[in-house]
């Protein structure tokens, strides 16, 4: 994706291209299924600004009110472990607690939502 696309720009074109993981997982949370939480999808978090560019991550899914990034992880995710690494690093710093799944492990949906589940409210 180019660089010249603004945050908002860059989660609308992630959120119109997501993957079918990704859509089957927000289709259970969306709307407040999910404990009534309020999630959301493909929303830029600004964790720094730099000579005025804003540097931001977008995370797949994100509860602000339990401060949760969840994470669906497709193939390229086995090859830029360092930066995921850093990335959550990053935003641990500021308070997020963040899961990550693998594509396959949503094929059990019941067992991802009991994760998320134990993973909130632990």
């Amino acid at each position: 994706m180019s660089q010249n696309y603004t945050p908002k720009q860059r989660a609308r074109l992630l959120r119109q291209n997501s993957t079918e993981e990704e859509k089957i997982l927000w289709e259970k949370l969306r709307n407040r299924k999910f404990h009534g939480l309020k999630f959301l999808r493909q929303r830029p978090i600004v964790y720094d600004e730099i000579n005025g560019r804003v540097l931001y991550f977008i995370p797949d899914l994100y509860c602000a009110e339990m401060k949760t990034i969840i994470e669906i992880d497709g193939k390229i995710h086995d090859f830029q472990k360092d930066y995921d690494n850093r990335r959550d690093e990053i935003l641990r710093n500021m308070g997020l607690k963040i899961l990550r799944f693998k594509n396959d492990e949503i094929k059990n949906i019941s067992e991802v939502l009991k994760r998320i589940n134990c993973f909130i409210f632990e």
